[in-house]
């Protein structure tokens, strides 16, 4: 298995386990002063949220400083995901900000449903799905990018997506493989 497929394999692996882990309602302190909260909660009708949660920090690409900012809310005013057990979940919308550092130039900005993921994650996961969070990942040589995870709620089954924000703030999404599909690929 070589390097690059290694890597995404952990990223992958370790996303939404760092969010099942994270939900149980404690802050997650990072070396960076970034705080996430990840706690959800029932309200007296049965529907289910998570906490909002933020993370800001300080990325560097291409020699130049940006703050990065991801926050996620729950939002009443998308359509509630029903799951087979009958529970019901209120979806969130995540905002990305992204500003360079030096001067506050704003590079790119955008609240993003689940239905932004269209053009990569098929419309039957969807309706069955929440936008369950986002975290900044890598550079590389294309742009900065982000981690987003798709998910059935309360379940393991996730749909990983990658963001690529150029440093003109032109964005680029791909569809991430699973680590099931990466071990099919290495047989």
């Amino acid at each position: 298995m070589n390097v690059f497929y290694m890597g995404k394999l952990i990223l992958w692996a370790v996303l939404p386990i760092s969010l099942l882990a994270a939900c149980q309602g404690r802050p997650v302190e990072t070396k960076n002063d970034i705080t996430i909260v990840m706690q959800q909660s029932v309200d007296a009708s049965g529907l289910h949220r998570m906490q909002v949660s933020g993370n800001e920090q300080t990325v560097t690409y291409r020699n130049k400083e940006y703050l990065s900012s991801v926050v996620r809310v729950p939002d009443e005013s998308l359509p509630v995901v029903t799951n087979a057990s009958g529970d019901r979940y209120v979806d969130n919308k995540i905002t990305l900000d992204l500003k360079l550092k030096e001067g506050g130039k704003q590079i790119f900005a955008q609240t993003f449903t689940k239905q932004n993921f269209s053009s990569v994650v098929s419309a039957e996961f969807l309706r069955n799905a929440i936008l369950e969070g986002m975290v900044y990942d890598k550079t590389t040589p294309q742009g900065i990018v982000y981690a987003a995870s798709l998910s059935y709620p309360h379940t393991d089954l996730y749909v990983p997506v990658a963001i690529t924000i150029t440093a003109d703030g032109k964005m680029s999404m791909v569809k991430e493989d699973l680590m099931e599909e990466v071990y099919l690929s290495e047989e």
